[in-house]
């Protein structure tokens, strides 16, 4: 059990590093909707193995209202590079 949370931890260590090395705005922001994705899938799954549901309830939340988020602040950036 301790083993797939370590994993996933090491997963999420790829798109910091992406995220740290680029200078554009765009890979920035795929590898913090990565960084988001797979942030709440972890915390899904800690739900699940605790059999705690108001966790996995919150993980839920950040899953839609972070890339929800990320989209619009997608959006206002190609308008504004637009105008």
């Amino acid at each position: 059990m301790n083993w797939v949370l370590l994993a996933m931890i090491l997963i999420l260590l790829i798109p910091i590093a992406e995220a740290c090395r680029s200078q554009s705005i765009w890979p920035k922001m795929l590898a913090f909707a990565s960084i988001a994705t797979k942030t709440s899938v972890m915390i899904l799954v800690i739900s699940v193995l605790r059999d705690d549901w108001m966790i996995g309830v919150v993980g839920v939340l950040i899953l839609s209202v972070g890339n929800a988020a990320l989209m619009l602040l997608a959006h206002i950036l190609r308008r504004m590079n637009e105008a």
